[in-house]
């Protein structure tokens, strides 16, 4: 059975599906990254401040300002359009994904900024509230207020949080910071924009949204705890660039490379079969434009595979760098937050001497 397309409780029968507002859903509406890095490259520089512990310069989750010797603030933003229909569910995804920042810094969130964009008069007040309530009843699970924030009226919906945490300067985790030898351990399955994509052409069943709305309604609360093991070096979180792309970012910033095993990276139930029925994203293949002259699959890898690997994760997992001897301890404390598909999906290896491939997949 297909997934329905709202309910009484969730949406209006007289009004549109909330994914047919939205050109691009969640993190798939992130503008590709060849045409962010063409836009941002000629940009004049700004002051940077000995107190700015991470700014722009390896493309990292937060930007991160040390206050004392004890604390240090992050500070970031992430909105976008609808990526399901069900409102509530809606600003759920989006609020998880935007705390997911902070926690991928190895930093505890403290209060949010809502953004708001609605196109007034074609949805109603009430489905606008709950699109504001499910954000608040995220941030409420992340024990942080929502403080203030924004509205216009928009063309699209959009809703997003600005989101502040404090991190000890010292546990700061870059996605910089990654060392050759260390193993990479992923979070959460992949698969969200496939199953996204699914949704939008309607043909979705019951238990592939379900899985979808757990997956990204599901805190990266494991950061904080990460970041002060022994043996971690660097922390990322997988979201509209697909897991080569912020394998990629990982890579170039810590300047070297990485080496992914296709088998073992985990995946949502039933994504690989809609991938094949062609259920990707117009983000995946702009993904791939972007990057994939940086990125080499072994032969034995699919177009399928290569859609996996780019597909945009709204809400995705974190992307742990770490020693060997530290991988069981990363993995229990996954476990230990609820996260069972966690796993060892690759290592980081010397960059080449032309630097040309930083991604090597089999």
């Amino acid at each position: 059975m297909t997934h329905p397309v709202g309910t009484a409780s969730s949406v209006s029968a007289a009004e549109p599906r909330l994914t047919s507002l939205s050109h691009g859903g969640g993190c798939g509406c992130k503008i590709a990254p060849g045409v962010l890095s063409d836009i941002l490259k000629n940009l004049p520089g700004s002051p940077v401040p000995p107190e700015l512990l991470v700014g722009i310069e390896t493309a990292d989750d937060a930007a991160v300002y040390k206050l004392n010797d004890e604390q240090a603030l992050i500070a970031t933003t992430d909105f976008f359009m609808p990526i399901v229909d069900d409102p509530y569910d809606f600003g759920r995804i989006a609020a998880t994904n935007a705390i997911s920042d902070v926690y991928a810094m190895g930093g505890t969130p403290i209060l949010a900024l809502a953004l708001v964009g609605m196109p007034i008069g074609v949805l109603s007040v009430e489905t606008i509230g709950r699109i504001l309530s499910g954000g608040q009843s995220i941030c409420r699970e992340a024990g942080i207020p929502i403080a203030g924030g924004h509205t216009i009226d928009s063309v699209e919906p959009i809703y997003g949080l600005v989101v502040m945490g404090l991190v000890h300067p010292s546990r700061v985790k870059r996605n910089a910071d990654a060392r050759v030898g260390d193993r990479l351990v992923l979070g959460k399955p992949l698969g969200v924009g496939v199953l996204s994509a699914a949704l939008k052409k309607q043909a979705l069943d019951d238990a592939g949204h379900a899985q979808m709305i757990a997956n990204t309604t599901k805190l990266n609360r494991p950061g904080p705890q990460l970041a002060v093991l022994p043996g971690v070096h660097a922390l990322t979180d997988v979201t509209g660039f697909g897991l080569a792309g912020h394998a990629l970012e990982l890579a170039r910033g810590a300047g070297c490379a990485v080496r992914l095993n296709m088998a073992r990276v985990p995946l949502l139930q039933g994504v690989r079969e809609w991938a094949g029925q062609g259920m990707v994203t117009g983000a995946s293949g702009r993904n791939w434009t972007a990057y994939g002259r940086e990125v080499s699959l072994s032969a034995s890898l699919t177009d399928v595979d290569r859609a996996l690997l780019t597909d945009p994760q709204t809400s995705g997992g974190l992307l742990v760098s770490c020693a060997p001897e530290a991988v069981a301890g990363v993995l229990e404390v996954f476990a230990a937050h609820g996260f069972d598909r966690a796993t060892d999906i690759g290592e980081v290896v010397a960059a080449p001497p032309d630097g040309a491939t930083r991604l090597w997949v089999d």
